[in-house]
């Protein structure tokens, strides 16, 4: 352990303040994704999207967020993780700024791409910073990580509500807007809160960066456009192919060079790979949800947005609960495996309610509550223990890359679990067609839930054989930083 990290560690008198600052990145970074919802149908008219290029408002972000993350742990670790989180922030504040005053679709969707890369950048660096202040104290590190998993699920919530009174009350703009004065904040308070953190002698893998970067960008673009271009089309097929033998080469790269920018022993240290595939697979279950949540009750019971954005405030306060107060007594108690068996058991089956129990007629209190109470705890259980051993094992000088891992497959999951959910809820609405409208469009979310749920059943049983060590995996990390 380096005297800065270990100074960082064991008493730094800023590190909950600093890690407000941190929870609040996190918040922005996930609400980002989520916020542009119930703005989408005023964007299309005033910027003359068509409805098949809409989707780019959201996959800008996602493609370009989810594709630099690896690259952005590594600059960490490099540069410093202060350096690179503030980098990111006048990036994103930056990005945001010219989405808000965008003239035409193209400009939108630039800045919606850098502001994924400005949080591409924040996003790894936030992390690692908040597992360096906590390291020392394993109790303090859990309940951090607590403040930490509540902000994220906050952030994907609090979009869905803020954008629908962003929208109502003012305009589609400000849900971009709405960034700059945060981030102009958070730049200004960095200074003072946020130590320098540790840095690594060391160049930049430019090769495997590129390789890795297209690779993800490439995989990604064709899963979330394969539902209007059709799995089956040449554009699709050649996409993933080329995005697919891209990653080959970059672990080929990567094998064989001196200093890589995913050096592959990394994935020996105990429980790393089955965190991420635990991650992956947790994302894949609960990122669904919430998106079909949201059409249910919208498209179907027929809520307004801020109702339906209201109807969510229930999830994130069990969220906010758990992940604060009680999950970290729990991984203490029973370790990281039961907490992550437990809870992607939990979220699995909360889908299959959704799939079950969904009527067109339906209530919030008979048909929505019970079940997003089950998947919100599902998710609080899960999260925390997930990402602890997703940075398990991970050498101080690679905190930075284990976190841009973590956060990659949290966010590639999400992205590539969505894409498949999607069109399935579209080829079985597809193939209802010519009856009920509405009873046909339920059928498809539920068909969604239900696959999302498989999803999150086979994340439980894959964290069931492959996780180990189930009460050291914090201890262990602190050891490690």
């Amino acid at each position: 352990m380096t005297t800065q990290s270990q100074g960082l560690s064991q008493a730094d008198p800023r590190r909950w303040m600093a890690l407000a600052l941190l929870c609040l990145a996190n918040f922005m970074v996930i609400m980002d994704t989520s916020i542009i919802g119930v703005a989408l149908p005023a964007i299309k008219e005033a910027l003359g999207y068509s409805q098949e290029s809409l989707q780019w408002v959201f996959n800008a972000y996602v493609i370009f967020f989810g594709g630099f993350l690896l690259l952005g742990g590594r600059l960490s670790d490099l540069f410093g993780q202060k350096r690179m989180f503030m980098w990111g922030f006048l990036i994103l504040t930056a990005a945001s700024l010219l989405a808000g005053l965008a003239w035409n679709d193209t400009v939108l969707n630039i800045g919606r791409a850098l502001q994924g890369f400005g949080s591409a950048l924040i996003a790894p660096s936030a992390l690692t910073i908040v597992m360096m202040l906590f390291s020392g104290n394993p109790k303090e590190l859990g309940k951090a990580l607590g403040f930490w998993g509540a902000s994220a699920a906050a952030g994907g919530s609090a979009g869905v509500f803020l954008g629908g009174v962003i929208t109502e009350w003012l305009s589609w703009e400000w849900t971009f807007l709405i960034n700059v004065p945060v981030g102009i904040l958070a730049l200004l308070l960095s200074p003072g809160l946020l130590a320098k953190g540790t840095r690594r002698k060391g160049g930049i893998d430019i090769v495997g960066s590129v390789f890795v970067t297209a690779a993800l960008v490439l995989i990604v673009y064709g899963i979330v456009t394969a539902e209007h271009n059709g799995w089956g089309a040449p554009t699709t097929i050649w996409t993933l192919i080329l995005g697919l033998a891209l990653f080959i080469l970059f672990l080929i790269v990567q094998a064989v060079k001196k200093e890589p920018l995913v050096p592959l022993r990394i994935f020996k240290a105990p429980n790393l790979a089955a965190g991420n595939i635990a991650l992956l697979m947790l994302s894949g279950g609960w990122i669904p949800l919430w998106y079909f949540l949201n059409l249910y009750m919208q498209q179907v019971l027929k809520f307004s947005a801020f109702t339906g954005g209201v109807a969510l405030l229930p999830m994130t306060i069990v969220i906010a609960i758990f992940m604060i107060a009680i999950t970290g007594k729990l991984i203490a108690k029973i370790g990281v495996k039961a907490n992550i068996v437990i809870g992607l058991t939990a979220l699995g089956g909360s889908m299959i309610l959704f799939s079950t129990n969904t009527p067109v007629d339906g209530t919030f209190l008979a048909n929505v509550l019970p079940a997003s109470l089950l998947g919100a705890l599902g998710m609080s259980l899960a999260y925390i223990p997930s990402m602890m051993s997703a940075m398990n094992g991970a050498k101080p000088e690679e905190a930075g890359l284990a976190s841009g891992l973590a956060n990659t497959s949290y966010q590639i999951g999400s992205a590539i679990s969505l894409a498949i959910m999607v069109a399935i809820a579209a080829t079985t609405n597809s193939a209802q067609a010519g009856g009920d409208p509405t009873a046909a469009l339920n059928s498809g979310f539920q068909a969604a839930f239900l696959w999302s749920g498989i999803v999150a059943f086979i994340g439980a049983l894959l964290a069931l054989i492959f996780i180990r060590s189930p009460k050291k995996v914090g201890s262990d990390i602190s050891k490690s930083m």
